[in-house]
């Protein structure tokens, strides 16, 4: 399990109230969908070995998984989720050693995945001459984003299949991350050939981004992973990216977006604007039935960003239009979570 706060089982609800154009497609009418078990995990490595796409449970959000050195098969993750070519792939490796093959990652990359690894951090670094993540994948990009994820059935892929495989979000490209296998076959269902269904993901929200292509390390992306366990780990304050480049997922200005207009920091409602609250702030004062749920009622956190992308889809199939987001503490993995809805919020 990973060495970290977010290690541990939130407390979620069940039921939130809350182009390649030229790639010919081949995606199956009828997606299967298999335990995460070890005659799932073996049926989802032989898809992946044939070009094709897997959804699989991590630790953070479900995973659209293809190999990640064969290029035909990086080019169906992009067609599945009309996911921008400009915007690189995370590719997932099963430990230290394997990233060091993909990776000319500097020490102090080294020693953040060996303390934090298997776990939510993702980290960018040159690509070693002895990778094999294919340019598509890194979105023709001298360098690899590379994570080893915690989660079991994860693991157990990586070392079935023997080589990385890239795997963003799965779902539909600036919509909702999945958390459950039921959101990852509302998303791409007939676009995927497998998923794996893990369960509820445990920590909800993406992995945290750390760059080492420059002078110092700089953090691209927040994510389950605080920035002040990095910052203690390497004894130093990350940097903010200097460039507006997109270089690692999750950058893009309006991603993670409900088709609801979402207010930020809100302290009421309007009178047709429904409530995203946080520990009872908004409900004290909101007429019944205008809450679509509390992220956390007791102001926890962690709960919060496990429960917040299955807030943000409950308020899709909803069809609300005008959602009203209390304030959520900046500090720790709130950071993330409004980086979240500050993108969720772009117009």
């Amino acid at each position: 399990m990973p060495r970290n706060s977010v290690a541990k089982q939130a407390n979620v609800h069940d039921r939130q109230d809350c182009h390649f154009s030229a790639i010919p497609e081949r995606f199956n009418a009828v997606t299967r969908i298999l335990k995460a078990d070890a005659q799932g995990v073996a049926a989802a490595a032989e898809v992946l070995a044939a070009g094709g796409l897997v959804a699989f449970p991590t630790e953070t959000v479900y995973g659209l998984g293809a190999d990640a050195s064969n290029p035909a098969a990086v080019a169906r993750i992009y067609a599945a989720k009309g996911r921008p070519a400009f915007n690189p792939l995370i590719a997932h490796v099963s430990n230290v050693a394997a990233a060091q093959r993909e990776a000319a990652a500097p020490a102090k990359a080294l020693a953040l995945a060996a303390h934090f690894w298997p776990g939510p951090l993702t980290l960018v670094a040159p690509v070693a001459p002895t990778g094999c993540v294919c340019d598509l994948a890194r979105a023709g990009l001298s360098s690899v984003a590379l994570r080893a994820p915690a989660h079991p059935a994860a693991q157990a892929l990586l070392a079935a299949f023997g080589r990385p495989f890239a795997a963003p979000s799965d779902n539909r490209s600036g919509h909702v991350s999945p958390v459950t296998a039921q959101h990852v076959a509302a998303d791409l269902s007939g676009k995927v050939d497998l998923i794996l269904d893990g369960g509820r993901t445990p920590a909800g929200l993406e992995s945290t981004i750390v760059s080492f292509t420059g002078s110092e390390p700089t953090l691209l992306r927040p994510g389950a992973l605080p920035r002040a366990d990095i910052e203690a780990m390497l004894g130093a304050h990350l940097a903010a990216p200097t460039s507006a480049a997109i270089v690692a997922p999750g950058m893009t200005a309006a991603h993670y977006a409900p088709a609801a207009y979402l207010r930020i920091d809100a302290e009421s409602l309007a009178q047709d604007e429904y409530g995203l609250d946080f520990g009872g702030q908004l409900s004290a004062h909101a007429p019944a039935g205008r809450i679509v749920c509390d992220l956390s009622p007791a102001g926890d956190m962690i709960e919060a960003a496990a429960n917040l992308f299955a807030a943000l889809r409950d308020i899709d199939v909803r069809g609300l239009t005008k959602i009203a987001v209390a304030p959520i503490p900046d500090e720790g993995i709130g950071e993330a979570i409004n980086d979240r809805l500050q993108r969720a919020a772009v117009r």
